[in-house]
């Protein structure tokens, strides 16, 4: 189905053609005038050299053609030249009608269905997520599926860090806690025990506590990384140790992923290419692409046209270890061999934008991606408190994710319990969403890479540009169609008409700009451009219903009609925010 805009636009360049003008002179625009008019098309001006005539006396021409369309209830010249067009009501109602038709809306399958994997999430593993995740994920996540949405294979990736020093930290400090576990012992031959010799709590107050000791004394630093070589070296025992860190590790993300409505199809880390490094550093040595510098190897990747300097990328450090550019090559090159991948997209912190500049154009000069591969950079701002600074707790510390989740639950918990009518289990339910969308929406509704103000008693409200005052037109929608439904109304039957009046027509051109936004939110990976374009509607959804008496309304061919748009504006809706990642409640 074409989008309303380009078939606004078509009718407009046949006009221009039958006008006796250039075709393309007629892109139309929605205007910047809404008070005027509902879309433009200033085509006129541009043609005034080519064709020496005044831009009045082009859009006059014409506009004399628009005179009998069938899409258009005015178009008007306006001085110095500009067209401004109005949309007749029974073209709209219909292109409403068939949307709602439609599969996705009207929505057209893209003309090459890609495959994409988007790397997100980047926890490390014995670490508690903390706010720090949060935009990672949240926008991964909307990204994917929106991805998805539009008719592409997306993989999304969580790309664990479950390699390095880190674990040497963790196995050093549990031997010299408990000496005597099995896994220390060298001549050991028989299975290891299942069930780890530790909890998730006691995990997550094992690294900082050898991260600190290790920063102060050298000896014990010595001994993390003779540990970091034992294990990446395949002794037996600190293998088996660290799939137990995994194990722990990846089921308390999961459920805390999950808590954020937030999944991957790949749970891989750094560990799963440790062993494709070898056969990728020999290859980029041979190739000539690698060498050394200073006893590092590195690729050299600055290009003439820069006008910053960028560094070499490092592939292996003096010491022959490699690095996360290592890592990630290596990941890049198993993504290409087993994927076949058309597009990968990192959901990153905008502060690593030249790290991925190197590593990108390390992967393209050492052709371990193709040249039509395309490696997106998507960089995200920072996560502030009030005062401006990165989100911290009260106590000055780093705020667990879990944490900042319970205490938005909790003050969403205490309000919808003032509703008298809802059960304990009902309101717990539906504070966990409103909470989800409350965090979700904050966060999408700005542009990834702008850092943005975490404020939960604004996020929180159910008024202005919030998940909760989505959420609550959702909920307003659903309880008139209820009614209507408990007074006799069939919901199966209901057909869309024409709109009678401004606020019904201008709440169906909102729904009919569906599809534009959509391949514009795929297209530049921007989930804020849903948050728009819904917290638009809600607001044009809300004008109508404080202006109409929908289920008082005697006219039953109007009413039918009615409902028949909150139908079409309450799916819509909820599709929308399903691509952002959240759900809405029956009721509030």
């Amino acid at each position: 189905m074409e989008k309303i805009l380009d078939l606004i636009s078509k009718e407009v360049k046949s006009a221009f053609d039958a006008a006796g003008y250039e075709e393309e002179l007629g892109r139309v625009t929605v205007s910047n005038r809404p008070d005027l008019c509902e879309y433009q098309c200033n085509g006129a001006m541009a043609g005034a050299k080519k064709y020496k005539k005044a831009p009045i006396v082009i859009a006059n021409d014409v506009a004399e053609k628009l005179k009998e369309s069938v899409v258009f209830s005015s178009a008007d010249a306006v001085p110095p030249g500009f067209i401004n067009l109005k949309v007749k009501e029974t073209f709209l109602a219909d292109y409403v009608r068939k949307m709602q038709e439609s599969p996705k809306f009207g929505l057209e399958e893209p003309t090459v269905r890609k495959k994409i994997v988007i790397d997100y999430g980047g926890p490390n593993v014995a670490k508690p997520l903390h706010v720090g995740h949060l935009r990672s994920a949240i926008i991964g996540e909307s990204v994917k599926r929106i991805a998805r949405y539009r008719g592409h294979e997306v993989i999304g990736d969580i790309h664990l860090g479950d390699w390095g020093l880190q674990m040497g930290l963790i196995i050093t400090e549990l031997k010299e806690r408990r000496p005597q576990l099995v896994y220390f012992d060298e001549a050991y031959t028989g299975e290891y025990p299942e069930e780890a010799p530790f909890t998730i709590s006691e995990l997550e107050e094992i690294y900082p506590t050898a991260s600190g000791k290790s920063k102060e004394d050298p000896a014990y630093k010595e001994k993390a990384m003779e540990a970091t070589y034992k294990l990446q070296s395949g002794v037996r025992g600190y293998r088996a140790l660290w799939k137990q860190i995994i194990s722990v590790s990846v089921s308390d993300l999961k459920k805390n992923y999950e808590n954020l409505k937030v999944s991957f199809d790949l749970w891989k880390g750094e560990s799963d290419v440790h062993d494709i490094i070898p056969g990728m550093v020999t290859y980029m040595k041979e190739k000539g692409y690698a060498h050394e510098s200073e006893g590092a190897l590195v690729v050299d990747v600055k290009e003439e046209t820069d006008t910053k300097e960028i560094p070499p990328c490092m592939i292996l450090k003096s010491d022959g270890a490699s690095l996360y550019n290592t890592t990630d090559l290596a990941t890049i090159m198993e993504r290409m061999e087993k994927i076949k991948p058309d597009e990968i997209i990192y959901v990153v912190d905008k502060r690593q934008e030249l790290y991925f500049e190197q590593v990108f154009r390390c992967a393209r000069k050492t052709k371990l991606v193709k040249p039509e591969t395309v490696l997106k950079f998507l960089g995200f701002g920072t996560m502030n408190g009030k005062d401006g600074k990165p989100f911290k707790t009260r106590e000055g510390g780093v705020m667990r994710l879990e944490t900042l989740v319970e205490e938005i639950n909790t003050q969403m918990y205490e309000k919808i319990r003032e509703n008298p009518d809802m059960s304990k289990e009902e309101a717990k339910r539906t504070a966990g969403q409103v909470a989800l969308a409350a965090v979700k929406y904050g966060d999408l509704s700005n542009q990834a890479s702008k850092d943005y103000i975490f404020d939960v008693e604004k996020f929180s409200s159910s008024e202005g540009d919030t998940g909760p005052y989505i959420l609550y037109t959702i909920a307003r929608i659903k309880s008139i169609l209820r009614k209507y439904a408990e007074l006799g109304g069939n919901l199966r039957t209901v057909t869309l008409r024409e709109a009678s009046g401004s606020s019904e027509k201008d709440l169906m051109m909102h729904l009919a700009g569906f599809q534009a936004t959509i391949e514009s939110a795929h297209e530049e990976a921007a989930p804020h451009k849903i948050c728009a374009y819904i917290y638009d509607m809600a607001n044009a959804f809300n004008r109508f219903y404080h202006e109409t008496k929908i289920l008082t309304e005697e006219d039953k061919r109007k009413k039918s009609g009615w409902i028949a748009l909150l139908l079409l504006t309450e799916n819509v809706l909820e599709t929308c925010i399903d691509l952002l990642g959240f759900s809405a409640p029956e009721r509030m």
